[in-house]
C-alpha cells in the first residue's frame, strides 16, 4: 500500500507538476493507437488513486472506467471530481467476475506489494480480462534509481524488462510492446539518488512537490521529446518507468 500521507500531495500537483504532465503525453502516445484499433468500452483502473487518470481516460477515449484502490484517501479526491463507478478493495482480490473487462489500466501500483508478492495481482488481471483482452501496465523501473521518494511512497520494489516480461507470459499474457520512459533525465536521476541524496543524508519525502517554473518546463520538456519518439514506434533501453502492453491470450477450447 501506498503512503497515505502521499495522496494529498499528488492531488495538488498531478494536474500541473511536470512528471504528470509529461507521463500522460507518453502513455496517450501508446494508447491512442488502441483505442482507433480495438472496441474497448469496459476498462478497469486498478491502482485509480485519485481517480484523475481515470476521468482523463474517460473524457479522451469515451471508455466506460471502473475505477478500484486500497485506499480511501484517494477515492475520496476522485468521489470529489465526480469520477463515478468507484470501489475500495484489494488488487489481490478483485471484486469482479472473470473475463469482464476490454482492458485493465494499472499505474505504478504492483510496486507497492513486496517483492514475490506480484504474481498475485498479476493473476488477477488476467483474470477479469476478456480473451484478447489488453492489459496496459507501468512500474518503477531499476532498483538502482531507488529514491528517498521511493522509501516515502513506500515502494517495496522495481522491475527490469525482463522481469516484467517474464511475469506477463508466466500468466498468460502476450506483450505486445514495452518500453522504459522517464529515460532522457535518466543521468540526473543516478546523480541525484546515488550521490546526493546520500551525501547529504536527505529524509525520505515526496518527490512531487512543486519546482520553479522554469524548471518544470525544463524537465517537462524532456518527457514530451519522449512521447515523439514513442508515438512514432520507438523505444528506450532504459529509464525510471517500463510500460508493458500485453493481450490476453484466447480461452482454451474444452476438452483440448
Amino acid at each position: 500500500m501506498m503512503n497515505p500521507a502521499e495522496f494529498a500531495n499528488i492531488a495538488e500537483s498531478e494536474q500541473s507538476f511536470w512528471w504528470y504532465r509529461g507521463m500522460r503525453r507518453i502513455m496517450f502516445s501508446l494508447l491512442d493507437p488502441l483505442a482507433r484499433e480495438r472496441q474497448l468500452d469496459r476498462v478497469a483502473e486498478i491502482g485509480a488513486g485519485t481517480g484523475h487518470f481515470a476521468r482523463e481516460l474517460e473524457r479522451r477515449y469515451r471508455w466506460r472506467l471502473f475505477p478500484l484502490d486500497l485506499g480511501w484517501e484517494g477515492l475520496a479526491y476522485a468521489r470529489g471530481y465526480g469520477v463515478s463507478r468507484l470501489v475500495q478493495a484489494d488488487m489481490c482480490k478483485l471484486p469482479y467476475a472473470a473475463g469482464v473487462f476490454d482492458a485493465v489500466v494499472s499505474m505504478d501500483v504492483i510496486v507497492h506489494l513486496p517483492r514475490g508478492q506480484e504474481d498475485q495481482p498479476m493473476a488477477e488481471f488476467a483474470r477479469i480480462l476478456r480473451p484478447d483482452g489488453l492489459l496496459i501496465l507501468r512500474v518503477s523501473a531499476l532498483d538502482i534509481l531507488r529514491s528517498r521518494h521511493s522509501q516515502f511512497a513506500m515502494e517495496r520494489q522495481r522491475f527490469s524488462r525482463r522481469r516484467l516480461l517474464a511475469l506477463a507470459v508466466q500468466h498468460g499474457l502476450k506483450p505486445l510492446g514495452v518500453t522504459y520512459a522517464n529515460s532522457l533525465l535518466l543521468p540526473i536521476a543516478l546523480a541525484k539518488f546515488r550521490i546526493w541524496e546520500p551525501l547529504t543524508r536527505q529524509a525520505p519525502s515526496s518527490g512531487v512537490t512543486p519546482v520553479p517554473a522554469w524548471l518544470d518546463r525544463t524537465l517537462g520538456a524532456a518527457l514530451v521529446a519522449e512521447s515523439h519518439w514513442i508515438r512514432r514506434g520507438g523505444s528506450f533501453p532504459a529509464g525510471q518507468s517500463l510500460i508493458l502492453i500485453a493481450t490476453k491470450g484466447p480461452a482454451p477450447t474444452p476438452g483440448v
